[in-house]
């Protein structure tokens, strides 16, 4: 194997496929990176198992093959290089690399104790825009269950044109509080409901913002199979698998019809929440809040025995009656930071239901935080 290519590509592809390579006590392979060259292209690959990244980065290939190498050293060594031109060879187990006045030999392993990466053949295919699919993620992935013992909770729903709604939904629970996005879909048909683990949708966001929109790419293209998704997007694609089981009905949960609804400054109501966050007993993270339809005004106060109390008001807009629920700053603030829009609505039916925040104006996310019960 002999390869030259740029730095900077080189470097690019390194930080997007490095992002999964951890070395393993059991499969010490895993900490490297596949560097495969034949004459049509050259592709940097990592996997963890459970994901697999491959990176297409444009070079001249004057020998083809194939190496792995441990992807932490390679790319930290590529990354301090001054010069641009970088050129790769092969020879015995160890990876030559050339830049410049620079160079170094890499140990490394044979390409084929690597594992094999799943290819999907047959799916069907759906075509979304890039940043809408990267907000939408970036809204959720908060609320995903940190446990694995329910393993549907620990990754997010993928809804493709289903009879609640004719394009994307993105859903993600850990059964505190619940958070669902809709994003339009540019191409496809069929109905798909599937889960995708919580590590690919981190390595979704990762690659959304890593990957250069190369000659105006601005869109994703999804490829589902039975039991595998793969995601396509400029010179990068993620394999994965899918999480087995069938994700819980969580549309039942929305409440519809709510006694209380106050719409209030998003920022305003973020400082304010953080600020009574001081004020709260560790492990229960508990503020109360008061809709007070007679003042105008939302109360938010706290308790500690440690650090002291804290009260405050925030101007709202209100309909409906006086009401009030107790809430956990941390899921609450996990909302708030989602919330996109200048202004929200906080929607209570009273202090044992679920609270509902959505955006003004925006009907294309929610979300739900269960109450604290006194």
């Amino acid at each position: 194997m002999k390869i030259t290519c740029t730095k900077e590509n080189l470097s690019k592809a390194l930080s997007i496929v490095s992002g999964i390579a951890n070395k393993s006590l059991n499969l010490p392979i895993l900490g490297n990176v596949l560097i495969k060259a034949d004459d049509q292209k050259t592709e940097l690959i990592s996997t963890n198992l459970e994901v697999a990244v491959v990176v297409h980065i444009r070079s001249k290939v004057d020998e083809p093959g194939s190496f792995t190498v441990p992807s932490r050293t390679l790319s930290e060594f590529i990354n301090l290089l001054s010069e641009e031109k970088v050129e790769m060879e092969l020879k015995g187990n160890e990876l030559m690399i050339n830049c410049g006045r620079s160079s170094t030999k890499i140990k490394g392993t044979p390409a084929d104790e690597f594992p094999v990466i799943p290819s999907i053949g047959q799916g069907s295919g759906f075509l979304l825009s890039a940043e809408e699919l990267k907000q939408g993620v970036g809204q959720t992935i908060s609320s995903l269950a940190r446990s694995d013992i329910r393993p549907e909770l620990s990754g997010m729903y993928f809804g493709f044109n289903t009879p609640y709604y004719k394009g994307l939904i993105l859903a993600a629970t850990d059964s505190y509080r619940l958070a669902e996005k809709k994003v339009q879909i540019k191409q496809g048909d069929g109905e798909f409901k599937i889960i995708v683990p919580g590590r690919t949708t981190s390595e979704m966001m990762r690659i959304l913002s890593l990957v250069d929109f190369e000659n105006n790419e601005k869109n994703v293209r999804f490829l589902i199979s039975e039991n595998q998704i793969a995601l396509h997007f400029g010179n990068t694609q993620l394999i994965s698998r899918l999480v087995e089981g069938n994700y819980p009905d969580y549309a039942q949960i929305i409440p519809k019809d709510f006694k209380t609804t106050a719409t209030l400054n998003t920022e305003k109501l973020i400082k304010e929440t953080k600020t009574a966050s001081l004020f709260t007993t560790t492990g229960v993270n508990a503020i109360n809040c008061e809709v007070d339809n007679q003042q105008g005004v939302i109360k938010l106060s706290s308790v500690s025995s440690q650090t002291g109390e804290y009260h405050s008001e925030i101007p709202a807009d209100i309909s409906g009656e006086s009401n009030k629920t107790t809430l956990n700053h941390r899921y609450v603030l996990d909302g708030l930071n989602n919330i996109k829009s200048e202004s929200l609505e906080l929607r209570i039916i009273n202090a044992d239901s679920p609270c509902l925040i959505v955006p003004k104006n925006d009907k294309t996310f929610l979300y739900i935080v269960m109450p604290i019960r006194q």
